[in-house]
């Protein structure tokens, strides 16, 4: 059993979070401009990019030698139409910069928080999440944290991965926007 610590009580925290229960983990929410004191061992970033930056500031100390999850596609929301990280980088590699003594992982962030609820993609396709990090260590301790859960677990690769995932999940972000897929749809990987 994990400790985990989710910033974030919306669809996606809440999604997140049930995932981790469903696993036999103890869950603990908070909203973003909270300080928390008993940091579990596992972390969730379930906000928006500038409030995951934030969080990343204020609880740094907090913060050190624990596995951190940034889950934000850092869009910019005023016109829906680019990423507002360096091309060069993406939100977890800022985010890992103001955190040089945490484990940074993305996750989440290419699943809608409908198919981490339901467990399926589309019409019965598994729902795999992705995590990039440069500790593989890590992955396997989210995997195993998950296990139970109904959600695969993917290694992506290394925390460079993480601006694909994330072109990757503003893209699917903006085609379920434009209604041309579902929010119950979007994409998937089949092994």
């Amino acid at each position: 059993m994990t400790k985990i610590t989710m910033f974030g009580k919306g669809n996606m925290g809440q999604a997140i979070g049930q995932s981790f229960e469903q696993a036999g983990n103890i869950v603990r929410y908070f909203a973003s401009k909270d300080l928390v004191d008993d940091i579990g061992d596992i972390v969730v970033l379930a906000v928006p990019y500038q409030a995951a930056l934030e969080i990343a500031k204020e609880q740094r100390e907090r913060l050190t030698a624990k596995i951190v999850i940034d889950i934000s596609n850092p869009l910019n929301f005023e016109t829906f139409d680019e990423l507002v990280v360096p091309s060069d980088s993406s939100a977890a590699q800022e985010i890992a910069a103001l955190l040089p003594d945490t484990t940074v992982v993305k996750g989440f962030n290419t699943n809608f928080a409908s198919t981490l609820s339901s467990k399926k993609l589309g019409t019965n396709h598994p729902v795999v999440v992705q995590l990039a990090t440069d500790d593989e260590k890590a992955v396997e301790v989210i995997r195993k944290a998950l296990e139970g859960s109904g959600l695969q677990v993917i290694n992506a690769g290394k925390l460079k991965r993480a601006r694909e995932l994330e072109a990757m999940g503003f893209l699917q972000m903006t085609l379920a926007a434009s209604e041309q897929i579902s929010w119950n749809g979007g994409f998937g990987i089949f092994q």
